[in-house]
């Protein structure tokens, strides 16, 4: 089987369904900003000192591609099965964040991205996860999307601006904390 197709030359797609749409389509656009997300996810996991996280971040990888998959999905024409997303899903988030937390200084000012190359490639994936979730927000407008696709988002980012400030302590880099000029 080849790598290529072909059948994209002219600027579409299918989704699972079968429906083709622009390579634009906004359905589009929110599944390719989750696997850019999914990429930036790895690149984190591939950190050192993110090794005693590896496997909550590969749990995250697998849960960005159900979220890609759904979001893949034409709602009317599938009948195929896809993979789900659990409310359980969300919970592991949580837990990770609340535990992540609870060892880093309390939180009492915006602080700037950056203080060591492991810590900025965190906050990009953040950024991209924000993206991510907003374009599914702005699909879910005008077609189906699952209420939990938004909320994993959601509680994703969260969970990478808890998993910055972890990794800012365990690096021993320096947490610089935004001072407005007025």
């Amino acid at each position: 089987m080849k790598i290529y197709t072909k059948t994209g030359d002219k600027g579409s797609t299918s989704l699972i369904g079968g429906t083709r749409v622009a390579k634009s389509d906004l359905r589009i656009e929110a599944y390719g900003t989750v696997d850019e997300l999914n990429s930036y996810i790895g690149l984190v996991r591939d950190q050192e000192v993110n090794k005693s996280r590896m496997d909550v971040l590969k749990e995250i990888q697998d849960r960005l591609f159900t979220i890609g998959a759904l979001l893949a999905t034409d709602p009317d024409k599938s009948k195929m099965k896809t993979p789900d997303l659990q409310e359980e899903d969300i919970t592991l988030l949580e837990k990770e964040i609340d535990s992540m937390t609870a060892e880093v200084p309390p939180l009492r000012a915006f602080v700037l991205p950056g203080g060591h190359q492991s810590v900025s490639f965190c906050h990009v994936a953040r950024c991209v996860c924000r993206r991510a979730e907003r374009l599914a927000i702005r699909l879910q407008q005008v077609a189906e999307v699952d209420d939990l696709v938004i909320k994993y988002l959601n509680r994703l980012s969260d969970y990478l601006f808890a998993l910055c400030r972890k990794m800012t302590q365990e690096l021993g880099a320096e947490e610089v904390v935004w001072k407005p000029r007025v």
